[in-house]
C-alpha cells in the first residue's frame, strides 16, 4: 500500500509535469499576431487539454489539500470520479467564497484550500496574495516560482493580443501591495523584455511629470486612476491626448462592460485601453484579456484562456450552469497552478459567455459585455477590495463610536472614485482612529466625517450602510 506521503508527493509530480509539457516558455512572440500558439488552438484541442488536466488536478488536490480532502469525502466523491469537463460539472458543486472563509478561520493564518506548504514555500516560494473575507479575516494564498512562470506567459499572451510590441515601455502606476494584477504585469514586462520606468510612491503631478520627460507608452493602473491622472494633467495646462500613452493596461475594476466608460477615457488619452480579467482565488494572472476585435461589435467583450482555465457561469440563486449565452456567475477551474488549482471556484461576476469564433482568428471563449459587478456586496474601490463589515469592525475598534455609521462612495470631477465613511461620536478627533483603522483593513484612504450620536436614522430591517453614487 502506498504511504499518504508518497501519493501526495507522487501527484503532485505528475501535475506538475503535466503543466510543464504544456508550458510554452518564450521571450518572443511565436507569429505576428500570437505570442503563443496555444492562441490559435481549435476548440477540439482546448477540450482535450482540459479534460488532461482535470483527470490529474482531482487527485493532486485530494492529495494535497485537507480543504479539497474534506470537501471530496463529504460529498461522496472520489477523485476517479473527476476526469474530464463533464464529469466534474457532474460531480462537483461550485466552491464558494464563505466555504474558503471559513477554511481560513479554522486554520490560521493561511487556511488548506491550497497545495503551498511550509515546504514548498520555503524551497521556491514566490509571492503571498490575500483577498479580504466578509468576515474580516483574509484568504491568503501563497505561489511559487513555479507558478509564476505560468503567470508571465498567460500576462504575455494578454499584452500581445493587446497590442504591445517590441518598443513599448510601460509606468506601472498603482500601490503594488493590493494589487495582484500589477505583480503579474511587472513581472510579464520582464520577460517580454520590455523596460519598465517605475511610477510608485508619486503624487499625480510627479507621474505626469514621468510620462512628459521619459514618453512610455503605456500606463499599468486601474481605470479610475487612468481617469485621475488624466485630469491631473489637465489642471497642468497639459493634454493626455498628447502625450506618448498609447496603451492603458487595466485590471483591479470592472471596466470595458460598463456603457461610455471604455470611449471617454480612451478619448481623454487617444489611446486604446486593454483589459486585464482574473481573481486571487485562481491563480490571478490574467484569465480574461483583450484582442484586437474586443470593441468591433455591439458589445464589448474579453477572451478566457480556456487551454489554462476553465470557465462556466451559473444560475446567481441556484448555481445551476446556465446555457451558452445566457447571464450568469462566473465560476473558474483554474488548471495552470501548483498551489492554486481551484476546482469551479464561484469567482462571482456577472457575464455572458459564448463559443462562437472570432474575427482575430482565437477559438478560446468570449465573455460577451465583460464583466460587470459581483453578485455579492464585496466594495470595489481604486481596485481595492473589501466588504463593508471590515469597515465596521473598524468603526466598532474605536472607543465612544455610535451604533450606525455609513459608507458613501461617489466619484471626484476628477475621475477618482473616493469613499467617505460617517461616524458616530461625541468627539470630532475619532475621525482620525477610524481613518487609521480603516486603512490597517482595507489598505486604503478615506475620508471620515463625524456627526452627533444618535444622529444617523436606526434601521428596523436589514441596514442600508453603502451609498453608491459613483458615476452618478
Amino acid at each position: 500500500m502506498t504511504h499518504p506521503m508518497n501519493r501526495a508527493a507522487e501527484t503532485r509530480t505528475r501535475w506538475k509535469q503535466l503543466l510543464l509539457d504544456t508550458l510554452d516558455e518564450r521571450d518572443t512572440p511565436a507569429t505576428a499576431a500570437y505570442w503563443s500558439p496555444k492562441d490559435a488552438w481549435t476548440r477540439d484541442r482546448i477540450r482535450a487539454v482540459q479534460d488532461e488536466k482535470i483527470a490529474a488536478v482531482a487527485p493532486f488536490l485530494y492529495e494535497n489539500s485537507t480543504f479539497y480532502r474534506r470537501r471530496f469525502d463529504r460529498l461522496g466523491v472520489a477523485p476517479s470520479d473527476i476526469t474530464s469537463v463533464e464529469t466534474l460539472i457532474a460531480n462537483w458543486p461550485v466552491v464558494t467564497k464563505q466555504e474558503m472563509m471559513e477554511d481560513a478561520i479554522q486554520n490560521p493564518p493561511y487556511g488548506t484550500y491550497t497545495t503551498c506548504g511550509p515546504e514548498d514555500w520555503a524551497d521556491r516560494g514566490w509571492m503571498l496574495f490575500s483577498s479580504s473575507g466578509s468576515t474580516g479575516v483574509p484568504r491568503v494564498f501563497r505561489y511559487t516560482h513555479f507558478d509564476r512562470k505560468f503567470w508571465e506567459q498567460a500576462n504575455a499572451r494578454a499584452l500581445y493580443s493587446g497590442g504591445l510590441r517590441k518598443g513599448d515601455s510601460a509606468i506601472p502606476m498603482v500601490g503594488f501591495g493590493p494589487h495582484v494584477f500589477a505583480w503579474g504585469v511587472q513581472y510579464t514586462l520582464q520577460a517580454m523584455n520590455l523596460p519598465v520606468i517605475p511610477g510608485g510612491g508619486m503624487d499625480g503631478p510627479a507621474r505626469a511629470a514621468l510620462i512628459e520627460r521619459f514618453n512610455p507608452t503605456t500606463l499599468v493602473c486601474t481605470p479610475s486612476y487612468a481617469f485621475y491622472l488624466a485630469r491631473v494633467m489637465q489642471e497642468m495646462g497639459r493634454d493626455p491626448a498628447d502625450s506618448s500613452i498609447r496603451w492603458i493596461v487595466t485590471g483591479g475594476e470592472p471596466f470595458s462592460g460598463v456603457a461610455g466608460t471604455i470611449e471617454k477615457l480612451q478619448s481623454l488619452w487617444a489611446a486604446t485601453a486593454i483589459e486585464f480579467y482574473g481573481c486571487t482565488e485562481a491563480s490571478p494572472h490574467c484569465g480574461g484579456y483583450s484582442c484586437p476585435e474586443y470593441q468591433s461589435g455591439e458589445r464589448n467583450f474579453i477572451h478566457l484562456m480556456d487551454d489554462i482555465q476553465l470557465w462556466e457561469t451559473v444560475d446567481a440563486d441556484t448555481l445551476a450552469v446556465t446555457r451558452e449565452g445566457e447571464k450568469g456567475l462566473s465560476v473558474c477551474t483554474n488548471l495552470t497552478s501548483e498551489s492554486s488549482a481551484q476546482l469551479r471556484f464561484l469567482v462571482g461576476d456577472y457575464t455572458t459567455l459564448s463559443a462562437e469564433p472570432c474575427a482575430c482568428g482565437r477559438n478560446h471563449t468570449k465573455a460577451l459585455g465583460c464583466m460587470t459587478g459581483r453578485a455579492d456586496d464585496l466594495i470595489n474601490l481604486r481596485g481595492i477590495k473589501f466588504f463593508p463589515v471590515q469597515i465596521e469592525e473598524a468603526v466598532r475598534a474605536v472607543q465612544g463610536t455610535g451604533d450606525e455609521f455609513q459608507i458613501h462612495l461617489r466619484t471626484q470631477e476628477d475621475g477618482l472614485d473616493v469613499m467617505t465613511v460617517t461616524i458616530e461620536h461625541r468627539d470630532a478627533s475619532a475621525a482620525g482612529a477610524v481613518a487609521r483603522e480603516i486603512r490597517s483593513r482595507c489598505e486604503i484612504r478615506c475620508g471620515v466625517q463625524v456627526v452627533a450620536p444618535n444622529s444617523l436614522p436606526k434601521s428596523q430591517m436589514k441596514a442600508k450602510r453603502v451609498f453608491d453614487e459613483r458615476g452618478k
